[in-house]
């Protein structure tokens, strides 16, 4: 009996151990793609190691382009990643305006990629003057806030890409990779630095 006890133990603790290999995380990729081979890319992370990437058939390219202040207009579908601040507003680091065929991606408000930040991904509903930068409320399915835009926020817009765009030394970000079995990554969508614009 204590014999099957073991066996069963140890067979739990397999089971479990497999679990973090079925379960990755996507990864986010940023760098400058090193080459191009038909539909997989070797992308240059800097200090970090080189990643192989391989698109999808049905990848979505969208170029990365600087964008200004006059370009967030209402009903415009914007992400923003902010601090908060101690009123709750949220003061913006960096605008996205998003493609019109993006519109409700990601849409909701959350913790971003940096510590003590957060991304609000919603749609302009007003934008008037303020003291410390233009205030912006956004609204999204669960609610609703206002975003302080000053003249230090990175402000940049998506535009619709195409795979041409896709060559070396061409800078990119890609959100979403999936790691593959064979411990490459793939994804559906990466965006493209145009006019000299490093996407993030």
């Amino acid at each position: 009996m204590r014999t099957k006890r073991m066996f069963a133990a140890i067979a739990v603790t397999a089971a479990l151990a497999t679990v973090p290999a079925l379960a990755q995380q996507p990864q986010r990729v940023r760098g400058t793609i090193e080459s191009v081979d038909g539909s997989t890319l070797v992308i240059k992370q800097g200090e970090r190691p080189d990643v192989t990437v391989k698109l999808t058939d049905n990848v979505q390219v969208f170029g990365v382009v600087p964008a200004t202040l006059a370009d967030v207009k209402t009903g415009a579908f914007i992400g923003v990643g902010a601090m908060s601040q101690p009123d709750g507003s949220q003061k913006a680091i960096q605008v996205m305006i998003f493609a019109e065929s993006q519109r409700g991606l990601g849409e909701g408000f959350r913790p971003w990629d940096r510590p003590g930040t957060t991304m609000t991904n919603a749609t302009v509903d007003t934008t008037v003057a303020g003291v410390d930068g233009q205030e912006v409320t956004v609204k999204y399915k669960d609610g609703e806030k206002k975003i302080i835009i000053g003249k230090d926020a990175v402000i940049r817009a998506y535009v619709a890409g195409d795979k041409s765009e896709l060559k070396p030394g061409a800078h990119i970000a890609i959100v979403r990779a999936d790691k593959m079995p064979d411990g490459t990554l793939q994804t559906a969508r990466i965006n493209v630095g145009r006019a000299g614009v490093v996407p993030q």
